[in-house]
């Protein structure tokens, strides 16, 4: 009789605990590339505007960086002309990257920062939503709902109490962190919404939404990845009109 599943005493406890320490240094590992990434992407994004400034580039250097880039470095994700757009925002919005970093930086993926920078116009709304989607361990897509659902002016901009800690290794926001391959208005989430809430209301909803869209549409998938030129895109929803033959995409 095969002992593989011998009772062994305190193994149950030891196993339980090693799991815990696993995820966390994966969590640690996960920041650490984390920050180089934003680290990178800020100076990118600092050194076209000084140079623009200086000696007087025209929007038109992004193309042409983007596609330098791209074959520079044909593996890496990241440099179309999109993005150089987004890491020259970065480093507008973020002057300082000392504040950056310590506000948010090795917490906050790089979606993160696309839609605090698409959605927030004043850096201290930036760090409040910031510092609450790290201490709830908010996913892209919860943080986006929560900036939409007003919720900095239903609770004002007190402070948050954050601490520098890591997400939790079970929260959306490290499961991100760790895969990070770069509102549904009718939801009403708490602030310890999991991404998983937003899936389930999508899931029950789908039917429902399809049928008021008319005859043909086909549901293809949520935050698909799109590349149209050297753009990257991520529409909220895609569908596909069998008749018409062709992509629809929805914004939430």
């Amino acid at each position: 009789m095969s002992n593989k599943n011998q009772i062994l005493p305190g193994y149950s406890e030891f196993f339980t605990a090693l799991k815990e320490h696993i995820a966390r240094a994966q969590i640690r590992a996960a920041a650490a590339v984390n920050y180089e990434l934003l680290a990178l992407y800020w100076h990118i994004g600092k050194e076209i505007l000084q140079r623009q400034k200086a000696q007087g580039w025209g929007t038109q250097v992004i193309d042409r960086l983007s596609r330098d880039l791209k074959t520079e470095f044909p593996g890496q994700e990241g440099f179309s002309t999109r993005n150089l757009k987004y890491m020259r925002k970065f480093a507008e919005v973020w002057p300082d990257f000392q504040i950056l970093q310590e506000a948010t930086a090795k917490h906050l993926a790089w979606g993160h920062h696309m839609v605090l920078m698409d959605k927030l116009d004043s850096q201290e709304s930036r760090i409040w939503y910031a510092q609450l989607a790290i201490t709830n361990g908010w996913s892209r897509n919860v943080l986006a709902h929560q900036m939409d659902s007003g919720l900095i002016e239903r609770q004002g901009r007190a402070p948050t109490n954050f601490q520098h800690t890591l997400p939790t290794p079970q929260s959306d926001l490290a499961q991100q962190m760790l895969k990070d391959p770069y509102k549904l208005e009718f939801l009403t989430l708490q602030q310890d919404a999991k991404e998983r809430d937003l899936e389930k209301a999508l899931i029950a909803n789908i039917r429902d939404f399809l049928l008021e869209l008319g005859n043909g549409f086909a549901f293809v998938g949520q935050q698909f990845h799109l590349e149209v030129g050297s753009d990257d895109f991520y529409p909220d929803l895609l569908f596909y009109h069998l008749k018409l033959r062709c992509y629809v995409v929805a914004h939430a």
